[in-house]
């Protein structure tokens, strides 16, 4: 018997797109449009790396130590970065979800993060994930089903694909007028600083060429509709590309540098974040969920030229 890391595998589909969604950390774990990627994937019979796909609850990013203090009772996290003594990427990457309703085009997944340890707190949560003709659309529903207020942000992992080859000939658009600034060693912000003639200045299109970024973008300029963007042209012309909501006011990218051989620099994480890293700590942009309340984000990702 062959053994699936990523559990059942749910497939749907729209004209000549496809994508597959997961039922270990209910991710995306390809996108394509005919033979062209649109998000890297990872394959059948891999474990899912570098978040490839994932959602990213109850926080995006990374909490430093793990440590946070929340309506005045101090909360301690296991440390899943322990290189950089950080907790990164939230608590349901390698939780099962269920599939409550599977159509042709469309999947929504659902699961619940039980009170533990370092979240002592009850979330229900469920992702819809859609193909239409505007693409891959994915919205995403966090429901506090407990008794207290708790502590919520949330974030996705996909990579956009370059097509062929590696990223560094491509064309990167970033709608973003600041950046968080970090630190060089854990990834934690230290401010915010303009784009504006800097090597992070991507609001206008132009070759990434070898720079490495793990960056969290804001002051996101959006379109008529409300979209900030990440657009990826490859060699082929042609434009993958992210979108968020104004639910969003973080964009995470980052080039997959540190990714092992073969993954290394082969697509590019374009990250939708409610907060940026270490809200748990900092209280920035973090959600507050009363028990019953609901928050719900939305995000999507499509292929061009």
């Amino acid at each position: 018997m062959t053994v699936v890391p990523s559990g059942h595998q749910y497939e749907i589909s729209h004209g000549d797109q496809r994508a597959t969604i997961v039922e270990v950390g209910g991710g995306i774990r390809d996108y394509a449009v005919g033979t062209r990627d649109v998000l890297h994937p990872y394959a059948l019979d891999a474990v899912c790396d570098g978040a490839h796909g994932a959602p990213l609850i109850p926080w995006p990013n990374r909490i430093a130590d793990g440590r946070y203090r929340f309506d005045g009772v101090e909360h301690q996290l296991a440390l899943t970065e322990p290189a950089t003594g950080n907790a990164i990427h939230g608590l349901l990457r390698w939780r099962n979800w269920a599939a409550v309703e599977h159509v042709e085009h469309s999947v929504t997944m659902t699961t619940a993060l039980n009170p533990m340890t370092g979240y002592p707190f009850l979330l229900e949560v469920s992702a819809t994930y859609t193909l239409d003709d505007g693409g891959l659309t994915v919205r995403t529903t966090a429901t506090n089903r407990g008794e207290r207020t708790c502590p919520y942000a949330h974030g996705q992992h996909p990579y956009l694909s370059p097509g062929r080859g590696a990223i560094d000939a491509c064309l990167l658009q970033i709608t973003a007028g600041a950046r968080i600034t970090t630190d060089p060693d854990r990834g934690l912000p230290t401010g915010t600083t303009t784009v504006a003639e800097s090597d992070h200045d991507f609001r206008r299109s132009r070759r990434l060429g070898a720079t490495a970024l793990d960056d969290g973008f804001t002051d996101l300029a959006r379109d008529d509709d409300g979209r900030a963007w990440v657009r990826l042209t490859g060699g082929d012309g042609r434009t993958a590309a992210v979108w968020v909501d104004e639910s969003f006011p973080v964009l995470q990218v980052y080039t997959a540098h540190t990714l092992a051989d073969g993954r290394r620099r082969a697509g590019l994480a374009a990250e939708p974040m409610t907060a940026p890293a270490n809200a748990f700590a900092t209280g920035d942009r973090l959600i507050r969920l009363e028990p019953g309340e609901s928050a719900t984000t939305t995000w999507g990702c499509l292929l061009t030229g």
